[in-house]
């Protein structure tokens, strides 16, 4: 079983999962205001409308994503 870290730097957002700067209060993609400060995994999308990946993950805007949430 891998360990659970908290990352340094980025905490996700609990509704979009888009990874947002530790010292943000708001999240830069959706505006939930439900953070989590441990998570596991990470993708980064540049062309949401063309990848595959971003469709299958209901991802609508380029960026960070964590693919866990603890």
């Amino acid at each position: 079983m891998p360990s659970r870290k908290k990352a340094t730097g980025l905490k996700a957002c609990r509704d979009c999962k888009f990874l947002n700067k530790q010292s943000a209060t708001e999240c830069e993609n959706c505006g939930s205001k439900r953070f989590a400060e441990v998570w596991d995994g990470l993708i980064i999308l540049y062309n949401v409308e063309s990848s595959q990946v971003a469709q299958s993950l209901s991802i609508k805007k380029p960026g960070r994503y964590a693919l866990k949430l603890y």
